[in-house]
């Protein structure tokens, strides 16, 4: 084996072993530029979908509200329609049970004029 040559805190190369000296020297491992678009894109398409979801949840919405406001129209048409048929009965009874009513005279066949 060949002795490979080390550079230690003093600046003196050396190829032997001493005691107390630092013979590794440590390079700080980085991303590359790859890797780092990588990252970036990865957080867009997150906050992407994380945007559209919120969107979409209120879409959702918007079509429980719609169907309670058709559910309430709905309702309140019954209700004019059930108004009116009371209104109707009521009449009816009413008329019935009157003074001027009981001393009408029933219908009967009318001849025809000559």
């Amino acid at each position: 084996m060949r002795p490979q040559t080390y550079v230690t805190r003093r600046g003196a190369t050396t190829t032997n072993w001493s005691r107390n000296c630092n013979t590794v020297r440590h390079t700080p491992k980085t991303l590359g530029s790859i890797s780092n678009a990588m990252i970036v894109g990865m957080l867009v398409l997150i906050i992407g979908l994380i945007y559209v979801a919120n969107g979409t949840q209120a879409t959702n919405y918007d079509y429980e509200l719609s169907a309670i406001e058709d559910e309430i129209a709905e309702l309140e048409a019954k209700k004019e329609d059930l108004a009116v048929e009371k209104a109707r009965l009521t009449s009816i009874a009413a008329s019935e049970n009157s003074t001027v009513a009981q001393s009408m005279e029933n219908a009967s066949a009318g001849g025809y004029a000559d």
